[in-house]
């Protein structure tokens, strides 16, 4: 292993300064490196992986120094319009380190949504012309690795990328944390929510530990799990899935448990939604500014009025919870048009919090059977 230290101090040799991404688990220790070590206009967690890259061009441009994005390999989607419409070298040659976690590396096991992208994260940055390297768990090899980066990027003024595989950095723990003034934790708050939901009620679940705790849960109360999508990749896009099926089926009740990170990911929807209007949608954003299920690295949602936002984007009824008695009276209120309820939340889960043990096709198989017996 390396110290995450030891990384960040080779890169502000060689003048690295800017840090902008989305966190990830494999980076964590890294993330919270930067994050306990850098002054907060120098590191912003962007949004989402393709606003960190617009970010780093924008921070190149003004000082003509590289900057440095971090995201999960799962981002590189998101990344990869603004790394070959502005960055690469046949456009607007924008120099920058890129720190990608490797999920679902081949030979090493992980959960179903990172097995394709661990497969072809590689392929895809030789497709894209960017030049990378496995970042060594040596720190003398690691030190020639990133001397050989910039010794690239000064003659292709172009990305570079570290992949960087499970256990390279060694344990780092984040000191800056932000405590949130809340009763209830996130899976206190799933359990409220599902008690309190009409029993044809279909869930669609966010990525992370939300969906993992609403598994958990309808185990709890024996429920079975054919009403619910757990949404196990793609975050930010379990509310453009809710609104989808909403709209098909007007009839059945839709509720969307979304994440802080995730609604900020692609705050869009909001907007289409709340021009659509379903009336049979209730849009439930649990809010912990903090991207938990990745290291606890902080979001911006708790500086920012989510329920101003969905009011302004045409949501009907909107409602926040702090407290369990808040949750509940939301819950009871009559939801018979568009509703989006914040509830604000505690950091952390349960250490000993499991997985789902249905693949993703037996999910949708389920939920689709479901949906089908009541038409």
């Amino acid at each position: 292993m390396i110290q995450a230290g030891f990384f960040y101090e080779t890169l502000a040799k060689q003048g690295v300064s800017f840090f902008t991404g989305v966190p990830d688990s494999l980076l964590k220790s890294f993330c919270a490196y930067i994050t306990d070590h850098t002054e907060a206009r120098q590191h912003i967690i962007a949004v989402n992986e393709g606003a960190a890259i617009g970010l780093a061009v924008g921070y190149h441009l003004a000082s003509g120094n590289i900057p440095l994005v971090y995201m999960q390999n799962s981002g590189l989607g998101n990344a990869t319009n603004p790394l070959l419409s502005l960055a690469d070298a046949e456009v607007y040659s924008i120099p920058m380190i890129l720190v990608i976690g490797w999920r679902g590396q081949p030979g090493i096991h992980d959960e179903p949504q990172h097995i394709k992208q661990g497969k072809v994260s590689c392929i895809l940055l030789e497709d894209m012309g960017i030049h990378y390297a496995a970042l060594s768990d040596e720190q003398d090899k690691a030190l020639e690795q990133i001397e050989r980066a910039f010794r690239r990027m000064a003659k292709t003024k172009s990305p570079f990328a570290f992949v960087v595989r499970k256990d390279i950095f060694a344990p780092y723990t984040l000191q800056n944390t932000e405590t949130v003034e809340a009763d209830m934790s996130r899976e206190e708050a799933i359990e409220q929510i599902l008690r309190a939901a009409p029993e044809s009620s279909v869930f669609i679940s966010t990525t992370g530990m939300a969906s993992r705790e609403v598994y958990e849960l309808r185990d709890k109360y024996n429920q079975g799990h054919g009403r619910d999508f757990l949404t196990v990749g793609s975050m930010g896009h379990a509310s453009s899935i809710a609104l989808g099926v909403a709209l098909q089926k007007p009839e059945l009740p839709i509720i969307c448990l979304d994440g802080d990170g995730a609604v900020l990911m692609h705050m869009g929807t909001l907007a289409a939604i709340g021009v659509k209007k379903p009336r049979n949608l209730c849009h439930i954003v649990l809010n912990n500014g903090a991207h938990d299920s990745v290291g606890g690295q902080p979001t911006i949602a708790l500086d920012i009025d989510l329920p101003g936002v969905a009011r302004a984007c045409g949501y009907v009824n909107v409602y926040s919870a702090r407290t369990v008695a808040e949750l509940r009276a939301a819950l009871e209120a009559k939801l018979d048009a568009l509703t989006f309820i914040e509830v604000r939340v505690k950091k952390g889960a349960r250490k000993d919090l499991g997985r789902p043990k249905s693949t993703p096709q037996e999910n949708k198989v389920e939920l689709m059977n479901y949906i089908r017996g009541l038409s």
